[in-house]
């Protein structure tokens, strides 16, 4: 009896062991796409009231913990009965993307007419505010969604010839690593005006070294935010271009001689705007319909 219980113990050892060596293999794999979805959902989750960024960011944090709930059962089930809907997936999610990063270069450099504003126009209420942060939190949640399909296909691809028990830790650990990992940095990146007051505030002596510090907090998040909207626009575009140029047979090695991550960068950029004309045509369309 005590010589079966104690073997239950060394098999369930031997797989944790064995899921620990391959989460952490897995997760190598999908380091570049998390990085990607680092600066994608920082830039996504920036631009809130100071007070309202922790909630938002839980709220979105929350919807990234459902998309993985949602993914993972899905991504075994295809990756048993139909993988070739994996890759359809995967383009689809990618032209989204694509679009989604076309749009942001298109709209810097077209300009484009700004309705103006009555002088007497009243500050939106909290209705409207709170509409407006539900609007960003479901655009954040959908991008969330595509990147974690990408991220969830990466980690299954490791374990692809292991048990099903095997496949479902390794790859449901890295899912919530993903999900906890990204989302406490761009907290602690949205965070850092206060935690710099918060040191500007800690005595009242004039350019002390806390002040010094908490300063330097304060005046870097802005530029931390843009750049991160510039790397966030780059990132959908590469990881778009990543996914085209992966999952379609003729574009392998269409460009043997450029580095690829240029070329995944502009096959993204191309299938973006592409994606983005055809919108605004069939829009045009319908508004003149």
């Amino acid at each position: 009896m005590a010589s079966g219980f104690f073997a239950i113990l060394d098999d369930v050892a031997a797989l944790l062991d064995d899921v620990a060596a391959m989460s952490k293999i897995a997760t190598k794999k999908t380091a570049g796409i998390l990085g990607d979805d680092l600066a994608v959902n920082a830039e996504k989750a920036s631009g809130f009231v100071s007070k309202r960024e922790l909630p938002v960011l839980w709220a979105i944090s929350k919807g990234s913990l459902l998309n993985k709930i949602i993914i993972l059962p899905i991504a075994f089930l295809l990756s048993a009965f139909l993988p070739w809907a994996v890759t359809v997936i995967l383009i689809l999610g990618g032209l989204y993307l694509a679009y989604e990063g076309a749009e942001k270069i298109y709209e810097f450099f077209v300009p484009h007419e700004h309705a103006e504003l009555p002088e007497d126009l009243e500050p939106p209420t909290k209705e409207e505010i709170l509409a407006m942060e539900k609007t960003k939190i479901k655009s954040a949640i959908v991008t969330d969604f595509i990147l974690s399909i990408e991220i969830v296909i990466i980690a299954l691809g490791t374990v692809l010839n292991e048990p099903l028990s095997k496949q479902i830790l390794v790859v449901s650990v890295v899912a919530l690593l993903a999900t906890v990992g990204v989302y406490g940095i761009v907290a602690l990146i949205v965070r850092m005006d206060e935690f710099g007051l918060r040191l500007i505030n800690l005595n009242d002596r004039d350019n002390s070294i806390s002040d010094v510090i908490g300063k330097f907090f304060v005046n870097a998040l802005p530029k931390v935010i843009k750049a991160l909207t510039v790397i966030g626009t780059i990132a959908l575009l590469l990881v778009s271009g990543g996914i085209f140029v992966h999952n379609l047979d003729f574009l392998h090695d269409i460009f043997p001689g450029i580095p690829g991550i240029i070329v995944e960068f502009f096959v993204g950029l191309i299938a973006g705007l592409i994606v983005l004309l055809l919108y605004r045509g069939v829009r045009e369309i319908f508004k003149k319909g």
